[in-house]
């Protein structure tokens, strides 16, 4: 258990600039890792191993992507006790991402609103510092890399962006996630239409058969999607997986339907909407992700888990593996271990 509960933590953060509050716990992390004071915040790591897409996970919760968009804090957040971490998004070259203020906290709701626009240090720095990460990895866990365009990238040009990225992140991946789904970055949702989808998928997946032959190493490669797409979306998109091979899926990402928020401080703001209110829009494409995919297909479900029991509707919605972000805001870190008791099969 961490030496010190987070609910003595949460006020000070929370009295914060939600960003401001974001980055002083990533610093601290980042300094404080792998050290004696990593105590204060790491947790049991519960033993659920299980097998996806080739790889061993030592439990089926993970964090999401975007929390730690460099990769400065896979040892201290792992510590946390997740089975697997995914870091990200990465862009092949650093940007600032959008304006400030860009994170908003709706407490009423166990909820987000980011728009920060995939603000990251770049492709170099990103894989300085996921080579520096040593004890998550050596106890057993699993990194999940995740990569994206960037932002004065035409749309057109995109899949230039995401070769780079996949060229860059392949040496040091477990897996690869293809982010497709961010409302930050302008014309990005584009990619999941048919033809778009379709054909970038086929020019990364056509690379990274070529990375694993000269390689020798296989390297899963999910992509994430939206919450927000209707039904017959849903099923273009995983005719596209099936038909070009892709191993996996991470369902889903932030929204930016507001309907449930409606009237809090911070609803109307720009940007992706996380936590309580995605839970069951993320839970309703996973359902028909799952009915549309072939039986043991992969499928990370992430979305509004703030308890066991969230994780569990996740796994029953039919995803294998279970992600955490906004719940870890909220709740702090015993939520990991918690999540991964619950879906511990006795």
């Amino acid at each position: 258990m961490p030496l010190i509960p987070y609910a003595l933590a949460r006020p000070f953060l929370f009295g914060l600039d939600a960003e401001h509050a974001h980055e002083l716990t990533l610093n601290s992390i980042a300094r404080l890792q792998n050290t004696p004071a990593q105590a204060l915040w790491c947790g049991e790591r519960i033993s659920d191993p299980v097998t996806i897409a080739g790889l061993r996970f030592p439990n089926r919760i993970g964090l999401a992507a975007g929390l730690d968009k460099n990769g400065r804090c896979i040892d201290g957040l792992g510590a946390m006790g997740f089975g697997f971490i995914e870091v990200g998004t990465v862009t092949p070259k650093g940007q600032p991402g959008n304006d400030k203020p860009r994170m908003f906290r709706l407490p009423q709701a166990n909820a987000l609103i980011n728009r920060l626009g995939f603000n990251n240090e770049g492709l170099a720095s990103f894989i300085a510092n996921v080579k520096r990460a040593h004890s998550f990895r050596k106890a057993g866990g699993i990194l999940g890399l995740n990569i994206g365009k960037n932002a004065a990238t035409p749309i057109e040009n995109a899949a230039d962006d995401y070769l780079i990225g996949l060229e860059g992140v392949f040496p040091h991946a477990d897996y690869i996630t293809v982010n497709i789904s961010s409302p930050n970055t302008k014309n990005l949702r584009a990619l999941q239409s048919d033809e778009a989808l379709d054909a970038l998928l086929s020019t990364l997946q056509q690379r990274k058969l070529q990375l694993e032959s000269q390689s020798g190493r296989k390297v899963p490669m999910f992509v994430k999607i939206a919450p927000d797409l209707e039904e017959d979306q849903v099923a273009v998109i995983a005719q596209t997986l099936k038909a070009n091979g892709i191993d996996g899926v991470v369902a889903t990402n932030t929204t930016i339907a507001r309907d449930k928020v409606q009237g809090l401080a911070h609803a109307n703001e720009t940007g992706g909407l996380s936590g309580a209110p995605v839970f069951e829009a993320s839970n309703r494409v996973i359902r028909l992700l799952r009915a549309a995919l072939p039986a043991g297909y992969p499928i990370i479900g992430v979305g509004g888990v703030l308890s066991g029991e969230d994780a569990r509707a996740k796994i029953a919605a039919g995803a294998d593996l279970v992600q955490l972000y906004t719940g870890l805001i909220y709740k702090g870190p015993a939520l990991v271990s918690d999540c991964a008791r619950a879906l511990a099969r006795r």
